[in-house]
């Protein structure tokens, strides 16, 4: 504790306060003790408010003590105005008028000494500094400056000589980020106040997650566990005020990381989650595969992917292009297949991720049978029920008939999806047979009477082959025979597809020699060849 004694007269006439616990003590004589528990900076915080007491008003204020001045001005009640001179608050008000006049390492001395305070006075203060901060950023990316390398008194801003010089994507960059550096001491409070201030003046996203990154790894090296989550959070936060289009997808993941051995709050995580959620169709394999919490059996954390893809679904039609959704349907499949030979995968969320996809969004089932067929062959210990809860997640009619061969095979499948899908392959085989016919009007074009006949009478043989073959499929048969016909059918629709991209060519030469100038005498023999 600092003793200082002092003249009643002297301090009264500009203190309000000390002439208000003075006036109550009136009939007191002797000496008086006042003691301040709380005042503005302590002792330096006092002696500069005794100093413009004891010079007449007057005190040498500068960047290095005005906030200093302004808090232990507003905390003595010193705004009454004197008869030859201004009162401590109106003179530190005038030299925070100039603040937009002073050097950019003038401003991180005030900001730094604000900083130090901590009283709630100094919150208009900071956001002054902060704001003329900003504007400084603001016109140094118009203008493109060069960072400064003179001393620490010299201007903000120093010009490119050679306006006409071509640099790289990095230096350009680099000249976007210098002062990186020189804002690391302020606290994630005050950085968190900095950032929406430039948001507010329209600065790049990208650059200011970029300062944000660069902050939370500077800090994180000599933080403890709280303060890290502190500053994680902040961090959070204020990527989820910012446009989700300039903040890449790869970032999230970093940040989500970094969040794996904190406890952060609830809400931070969940608006990382969100975000995460809303750009899943430009993630990876390696984004998704995060380990499991402590405590779960899991190798990997599949509550976490739910949760993305609830986050995915919830945008709506509206937002979620088809492409996107196709894009987000293959890499949950690829994600599946990945986390499929884990033991300790429940029946339950490897159906819930294999349903959470609409049906829409595949157009092929292969990938996401193949990731069944590996869970099964671990999961040996499954009835006969959890298998056909399993096979419930795959649509027979989007499976190749490759894929149908294999599960006709597949003795870890329950025999009832084998029949499926070999209902699946006979359903195709009679919707091919129905298109085929169509194919008839190709032959309007002039060399129908000639060459087309022979393919005709091919496709008459290869259909008679196949009605008479689906004509006598019967299901009732054993697994075996059903192999049998299965393997079958799928060389079937190999020479009907064979067959249709055959007839196809056949077309598109008929119209390309439609279109050309040659004489039909001349195009007649290329075409019936």
């Amino acid at each position: 504790m600092l003793n200082i004694t002092v003249t009643k007269t002297v301090i009264t006439q500009y203190s309000n306060k000390f002439a208000r616990l003075f006036g109550k003590s009136s009939g007191a004589t002797g000496k008086l003790k006042v003691i301040f528990h709380d005042f503005p900076g302590g002792a330096e915080g006092f002696e500069l408010m005794l100093k413009f007491c004891y010079n007449n008003g007057t005190a040498d204020i500068n960047p290095s003590n005005l906030f200093l001045a302004r808090c232990a001005a507003e905390y003595m009640e010193m705004k009454e105005p004197m008869a030859d001179v201004s009162n401590l608050l109106e003179q530190t008000e005038k030299s925070l008028q100039e603040i937009s006049y002073w050097t950019w390492s003038d401003i991180l001395i005030g900001l730094k000494q604000c900083q130090s305070l901590l009283v709630p006075d100094s919150s208009v203060m900071v956001e002054r500094c902060l704001d003329t901060i900003v504007g400084r950023l603001v016109l140094a990316s118009e203008a493109s400056p060069c960072p400064s390398t003179s001393s620490t008194d010299s201007s903000w801003v120093r010009y490119s000589c050679d306006s006409k010089s071509t640099e790289s994507v990095k230096t350009s960059f680099s000249r976007l980020t210098w002062w990186f550096e020189d804002l690391l001491f302020l606290s994630p409070l005050l950085v968190a106040m900095l950032v929406k201030s430039m948001l507010s003046r329209k600065m790049d996203h990208l650059v200011i997650s970029k300062f944000l990154l660069y902050y939370q790894k500077a800090k994180f090296s000599t933080a403890t566990t709280h303060e890290k989550c502190k500053i994680i959070e902040m961090v959070i936060d204020m990527h989820y005020d910012m446009d989700l289009s300039c903040v890449p997808c790869k970032t999230l993941f970093g940040i989500l990381r970094v969040t794996l051995g904190l406890n952060i709050s609830k809400c931070s995580r969940n608006k990382l989650e969100t975000m995460i959620g809303s750009q899943l169709d430009q993630a990876t394999l390696d984004n998704l595969l995060v380990p499991s919490p402590h405590g779960i059996s899991y190798l990997y954390d599949v509550n976490l992917i739910l949760r993305f893809l609830k986050a995915f679904l919830r945008r709506g039609n509206s937002l979620v292009t088809p492409i996107q959704m196709r894009k987000v349907a293959s890499l949950i499949d690829l994600y599946i297949a990945e986390i499929a030979p884990d033991p300790c995968l429940k029946t339950s969320k490897f159906l819930a991720l294999a349903t959470a996809i609409p049906d829409s969004a595949r157009d092929s089932y292969d990938e996401l049978y193949h990731a069944m067929d590996m869970y099964l062959e671990v999961h040996t210990q499954l009835s006969q029920e959890e298998r056909l809860k399993i096979c419930c997640g795959l649509n027979f009619e989007k499976l190749s008939p490759q894929a149908c061969l294999h599960l006709s095979q597949n003795k870890k499948f329950p025999s009832k999806s084998t029949v499926q899908a070999l209902i699946s392959q006979q359903s195709k085989l009679k919707n091919l047979l129905h298109v085929i016919p169509s194919t008839s009007s190709y032959n309007d074009s002039p060399c129908s009477s000639s060459g087309a006949a022979a393919q005709k009478g091919k496709k008459d043989k290869t259909s008679e082959q196949v009605v008479l073959y689906s004509g006598n499929f019967d299901l009732s048969t054993d697994n075996e025979k059903l192999k049998a016909h299965l393997q079958g059918m799928q060389w079937r629709v190999m020479e009907l597809e064979k067959f249709c991209r055959k007839m196809q060519i056949q077309m598109a030469k008929i119209t390309k020699s439609k279109a050309s100038g040659h004489s039909y005498a001349k195009s007649l023999p290329k075409l019936c060849s």
